[in-house]
């Protein structure tokens, strides 16, 4: 049998379906963050600048001067690594302080940390499921895969519900009976569309109906709530909900994922979950940054109001630009293109003509035909990023022949350098 030759054919299947994958080697530079260093595949040695306008990095935590500082006395003070499982070298105190930190955030008796926020879904949802009897799991449609793969390995039966439709959960409940026990489980903000689930009406009908409830808050902890809690915070449910699970990654610019939930939850999925057992701890160095960069969300709202400031301006300058931008009240800014492969033209026009980084997001990550530029404003942009970004944008759609949404294109108006680069809706916003 010849090995290569069938790895060869299934990476061309994927190029011959437009959904092979490229990744930019860029270089982060923390001090100047979102600016990156691009460094053009057979010219490695000619760096260029880019300004990246698609991480995850919301908050542009991971260069905060505190998490930074942290990061580098753990490192000094317990080395680089875990030294091993929490069940072969037990848990390292800044581990202990983190999850600490994190129970505190959501109100909760306790929190689990995981080196993902990918493995703590798989972790918590198979670990609650299968230790509930007779468990029937309600899942959105929508899901992020990591809730299907912690559902399909609960080994439970599941019944998908419409996404975000309350009607058509309750439906499900009724049919389920009063009887059998029943996890409902969705996110509070999808990712790619930017749309946020009805968090209050999702515990009212768990309520109603004696089900448990599973939120994942990994694209809204941090940025949303008083204190980052994330939308169940800012609907003021966090006490309604029976397990929030969140992402260290994102909001908080460093690395890993949690639950938290009731003090006899946590400790069953820490005593049963596989995935948590036999993995490596997240290393000192990381948890004392992502513990720093809690704590500082927890009193500091001036991160998350200057990120909803420039996602508001974003969306506005593009949309005045006739740029066919998706309505949804979250800080996601999806522009739609419709095809994988001139989704992939857009993006290596923006970078190698313009110097702006934004990813194409493609099947399997968003539906055939659905393809998308999915920008991610932070509070580190400035006006005058927005304004190149419209301006490159404009030029890709018009040298691509993509369909604008308004029959007339606002030029943009340059200024000095220094001054401030805005369309009309951007400086409203602005005000």
């Amino acid at each position: 049998m010849d090995y290569e030759a069938i790895f060869h054919q299934a990476i061309e299947r994927l190029k011959s379906e437009r959904r092979y994958r490229v990744f930019a080697d860029l270089e982060r530079d923390a001090s100047r963050f979102p600016v990156a260093l691009w460094r053009p595949e057979g010219q490695e040695d000619q760096p260029r600048e880019v300004v990246i306008w698609c991480s995850n990095d919301y908050l542009g935590m991971g260069g905060h001067p505190a998490v930074v500082s942290a990061v580098t006395r753990a490192a000094e003070r317990h080395g680089a690594g875990a030294g091993g499982t929490r069940n072969i070298s037990g848990t390292h105190h800044p581990i202990v302080e983190l999850e600490q930190e994190l129970a505190d955030l959501h109100g909760k008796e306790a929190a689990l940390v995981f080196t993902s926020g990918w493995i703590s879904n798989l972790a918590g949802i198979s670990t609650i499921a299968s230790l509930l009897p007779d468990c029937l799991i309600l899942s959105d449609e929508l899901n992020h895969n990591s809730m299907i793969e912690g559902v399909r390995r609960s080994g439970c039966e599941k019944q998908l519900w419409r996404h975000n439709d309350l009607a058509h959960l309750e439906e499900l409940l009724i049919a389920a009976g009063p009887d059998r026990a029943k996890l409902i489980v969705c996110e509070s903000l999808y990712s790619m569309d930017g749309d946020i689930a009805p968090v209050a009406g999702i515990a009212d009908l768990a309520e109603k109906y004696g089900a448990m409830t599973y939120i994942d808050e990994v694209h809204a902890v941090g940025m949303y709530g008083p204190r980052g809690g994330g939308v169940c915070e800012r609907e003021g449910v966090m006490n309604r909900i029976d397990v929030i699970e969140g992402t260290l990654a994102k909001g908080y610019g460093t690395l890993g994922g949690y639950i938290a939930a009731s003090a006899s939850i946590i400790d069953a999925v820490r005593s049963y979950a596989p995935s948590f057992i036999f993995t490596t701890a997240l290393p000192p160095t990381v948890a004392a940054g992502a513990c720093a960069a809690v704590r500082h969300l927890k009193t500091s709202s001036q991160e998350r109001s200057r990120h909803q400031r420039m996602a508001l301006l974003t969306k506005h300058a593009l949309r005045a630009a006739g740029l066919p931008v998706m309505e949804n009240a979250s800080h996601i800014v999806p522009v739609m293109v419709g095809d994988a492969e001139t989704c992939k033209k857009a993006s290596d026009l923006l970078l190698e003509r313009h110097g702006i980084y934004i990813q194409p997001i493609n099947y399997p990550t968003v539906a055939i035909g659905t393809e998308r530029l999915r920008i991610t404003p932070t509070p580190r942009h400035e006006e005058v990023h927005v304004a190149d970004l419209v301006e490159a944008l404009v030029d890709v759609w018009t040298t691509l022949g993509l369909p604008f949404t308004a029959s007339e294109i606002i030029p943009l108006r340059r200024a000095e350098p220094e001054a401030v680069c805005v369309y009309p809706e951007m400086k409203r916003a602005a005000e």
